[in-house]
């Protein structure tokens, strides 16, 4: 299939990368999509590997790094009296070729772009987190993970090579299975600025799921139903009541499914199977009264949304936005926490440490989180990113208002609970871990470091997280 293609320049105003990336920046101030930890910026806009060389050239003693969509929820695309590289402007698909597989795109492009592209052709995303306002580049950095970690690991299993710009100014074609890959994938944006990556892909026959709901009456019996069923799902997923107690602690509601074939459709529906037409409500108000999620309101939509779940409900058919980003229906749905913001929390425990699980699922319930976010998962077999998230285990993952009192030193406690089950916690939805206990969690932690002194001795990549911890 051929390029998208840009047009040509116009003689007359055509600029050198120099300029035309020094014209599009500006002080910015920005923050995560938790909406904590704030900070000032010169960001840059590049459109072309050309103009990205030359932004990074622009960037300063403060060094830089790469930025998407700002979906990660900490301080990960932020830099401090820095430069950021907002990497949205190169976003056009290059090739798809429909009969292997596979598109070549570059790193800004959106897996909502994506979809749109690739779900006509009987293509699908290999790995969708709970939102597809991310872009390939983060998701490569962050090496994301979605409901099918279970049977088809994070994002990086399936990319077969990236073009990365690295600290000397040079573009590198960087392939699978070599260190430097294993480091960006994870890495978090550390090792250099991805522009382009080639990407395996999902066949699918229709743009709809067909799911399966069900309840469970507590954390053991959730881990129970997942651990006996889950083989047999390509997507899954439960969200857990975090205020419940007692023999309810831990109730969820699992919902768990795979790609329609296209004989489970209508006749009229197999018209058009691969339509993908995702439904949008209002954007939340910009402004909302503070503490308007405590603990009595989330306690009660809890207790709703735990009952209106069908006890057992199979073959359901769902739209995809339904089923894997039902939250991008609502722009800025972040703003419901107010001004404060909120912190998401995100861990993974090993198989074999379930008892530490219910600890901390207990101390959450106790302290009284009103987190109306929750879900816990699955994951299947670690993919080899150096610092990827994702390991055989339990994951849980919950939005806390950041104004709750004595969040800060209950977080800590978790940590220290997480990595005392030799867990770790995401980095990329991360804002406030405390770099002696990152080591605890990322065994190869040293190796990254290492490799980064040596392709990049200037520290010319740079963030508030990598500050922060001491990457």
């Amino acid at each position: 299939m051929p390029a998208d293609s840009a047009p040509p320049a116009d003689p007359a105003t055509a600029t050198t990368p120099e300029a035309a990336a020094m014209a599009t920046s500006e002080a910015v101030s920005m923050a995560g999509w938790g909406r904590t930890a704030p900070s000032t910026a010169r960001l840059i806009r590049p459109r072309s590997p050309e103009e990205a060389v030359a932004a990074l050239q622009a960037c300063g003693e403060r060094g830089g790094i790469a930025r998407g969509l700002g979906r990660a929820y900490g301080d990960a695309a932020q830099n401090a009296g820095g430069a950021v590289l907002d990497m949205t402007g190169m976003d056009r698909v290059h090739a798809i070729d429909a009969d292997a597989g596979t598109v070549l795109c570059d790193a800004g492009v959106s897996l909502h772009r994506l979809m749109e592209v690739l779900l006509p052709l009987g293509w699908f995303v290999p790995v969708t987190p709970g939102t597809r306002y991310v872009t390939v580049g983060g998701a490569i950095g962050a090496d994301i993970h979605g409901k099918n970690h279970h049977g088809s690991g994070s994002f990086s299993r399936h990319v077969m090579a990236v073009e990365l710009l690295t600290a000397d100014g040079e573009v590198q074609a960087v392939e699978r299975g070599t260190p430097l890959f294993d480091a960006t994938a994870g890495g978090m944006g550390l090792t250099g600025v991805i522009l382009a990556a080639t990407l395996q892909l999902q066949p699918v026959e229709t743009s709809l799921m067909t799911v399966d709901t069900e309840r469970a009456t507590d954390l053991d019996d959730l881990m129970a139903r997942l651990t006996a069923t889950d083989h047999r799902y390509r997507y899954s997923v439960a969200w857990i009541d975090l205020l419940a107690r007692g023999a309810s602690m831990g109730r969820a509601v699992l919902t768990r499914g795979d790609h329609a074939p296209l004989d489970a459709l209508s006749p009229r529906a197999r018209r058009a199977p691969l339509t993908f037409r995702p439904g949008q409500l209002p954007p939340a108000p910009r402004f909302l009264p503070e503490g308007l999620l405590g603990r009595k309101s989330v306690g009660l939509f809890n207790e709703l949304w735990y009952r209106k779940a069908p006890r057992l409900r199979v073959g359901e058919l769902q739209k995809m936005s339904t089923f894997f980003h039902p939250l991008d229906g609502v722009p800025h749905w972040n703003r419901v926490y107010g001004r404060g913001g909120f912190v998401q929390y995100q861990f993974v425990v090993g198989y074999g440490k379930e008892e530490s699980l219910r600890r901390i699922v207990r101390r959450i319930s106790e302290r009284g989180c009103p987190s109306f976010l929750a879900v816990l998962k699955r994951f299947g077999e670690g993919d080899p990113g150096w610092l990827s998230f994702p390991m055989p285990g339990w994951t849980l993952a919950l939005d806390i208002p950041a104004n709750m009192p004595g969040l800060g030193a209950f977080l800590d406690g978790l940590d220290e609970e997480v990595a005392a089950s030799e867990g770790r916690v995401y980095l990329a939805k991360d804002s406030r871990l405390r770099p002696e206990t990152l080591a605890a969690m990322y065994p190869r932690l040293d190796d990254f470091r290492a490799l980064r002194a040596e392709i990049d001795p200037r520290g010319v990549f740079r963030s508030d997280l990598s500050r922060r911890l001491a990457l």
